[in-house]
């Protein structure tokens, strides 16, 4: 719970610009992903894609912390790989 929390107050801190494009990264990732856009041939690539841009912006951003940073780095592969098969 500490761990959510303190990225949380670090998401509040970010800048306007990176709250707006996380956001929106997550959003579409959930979206294309839903049912509602099952019927399109390429809505689930682009879930992932969303999805694997979320995890490397946050992956940039925790280069601080090598362990974690690797975590969202492996992240953005795997989507990516999902993506494409």
């Amino acid at each position: 719970m500490k761990a959510l929390k303190s990225m949380y107050y670090q998401f509040i801190r970010e800048p306007l610009w990176f709250q707006i494009f996380i956001s929106l990264t997550l959003l579409a990732s959930i979206l294309f992903s839903s049912s509602m856009f099952s019927n399109y041939a390429y809505s689930n690539s682009i879930a992932k894609l969303a999805a694997a841009i979320f995890f490397c912006s946050y992956g940039i951003k925790m280069r601080r912390n090598r362990q974690i940073s690797v975590i969202f780095f492996a992240l953005t592969g795997v989507s990516i790989i999902l993506a494409l098969i």
